[in-house]
């Protein structure tokens, strides 16, 4: 009776160190990040609630095939993340996860999540969302990553395409708005990015990836992270400026750029240690509340009859 007993009890830690290694093969916080960003697009292409089938079925989608190049970026960079102290824990480094169990994992929630736009979205939305997906785990990973210091930049625009997917989802159509949410987002990437790269430059010399503070050095890519965040600031009033959003919005990004701006000033005059670190942190909260703002600025007016 204990026997058996012990036997449920080992099965079920098992099944369930099993389900933590498939979910951390997903990058659960950077598929959190995207499929909020895509869900925004929604919301923002609908003057009312967005069609609970595309909402439903858009982010399910959407959420699988980010997943899945997830997974696939794994797969192929497990021997980098094997040298990396900040990837050494991953389920394919460990072996808690061999690479034929990620293969079937990925290709099936990648299948599943490209039917599921298929089928119960539109075709536009599926086939952007396989062009992203292999923007990011073929092109990028295999050949962006270790051939240019500004492989970020380039592949920046499968990052940052979430919220157009999901603009798609609603519309079956790109439109300009669309395009304006996709273009903070490519902006935002390299200070984002290259935050984190001046933090972990050693590594990425250690494991020969051209991340720009190894190839040009730290002071450059501080001097560069300054400008995209300039940039950035420029890009992140353009839905106002379009009309897209209202003075709401225009406040909240004002100060959430102008917050930026001072962390990569101070990066690049005052730097010490962590503030890269802090600034990479800083920039995903960025990201979130901005398009929090957006989102709240879009239905003040459907709730207060403005």
């Amino acid at each position: 009776m204990s026997s058996s007993s012990g036997s449920t009890t080992l099965d079920r830690s098992t099944l369930s160190q099993r389900l933590s290694d498939y979910y951390e093969l997903c990058k659960p916080r950077v598929v959190l990040l995207i499929v909020f960003t895509a869900m925004v697009g929604m919301f923002l292409a609908t003057p009312g609630m967005v069609p609970i089938d595309a909402l439903l079925f858009g982010t399910l989608g959407i959420g699988l095939m980010a997943a899945s190049a997830a997974a696939v970026n794994q797969m192929l960079d497990r021997k980098a993340d094997q040298r990396m102290a900040r990837t050494r824990k991953r389920p394919l480094v460990t072996g808690h996860l061999d690479m034929a169990q990620s293969a079937r994992f990925a290709a099936a929630i990648g299948l599943l999540g490209m039917a599921i736009l298929l089928w119960l979205v539109n075709p536009l939305t599926a086939w952007l969302t396989l062009v992203t997906l292999v923007g990011y785990a073929g092109v990028y990973t295999v050949y962006l990553k270790r051939a240019t210091p500004q492989n970020i930049v380039i592949g920046g625009a499968a990052g940052a395409a979430p919220p157009l997917l999901g603009w798609v989802a609603v519309t079956g159509s790109v439109d300009a708005h669309a395009l304006i949410l996709f273009l903070i987002i490519f902006i935002w990437t390299p200070p984002h990015f290259w935050a984190l790269a001046i933090e972990r430059h050693r590594e990425y010399a250690e494991v020969d990836i051209p991340m720009l503070p190894v190839t040009h050095g730290l002071e450059y890519t501080r001097t560069q992270v300054l400008l995209y965040t300039v940039l950035l600031f420029i890009v992140s009033l353009l839905p106002f400026v379009t009309g897209m959003s209202g003075p709401l919005y225009l406040l909240c990004a004002i100060g959430l750029s102008g917050w930026f701006l001072v962390y990569a000033i101070r990066l690049k005059y005052a730097p010490k240690p962590g503030l890269a670190m802090r600034t990479f942190a800083y920039s995903i909260l960025y990201l979130m509340a901005l398009f929090s703002a957006l989102l709240v600025d879009h239905y003040v007016p459907v709730i207060f009859g403005v």
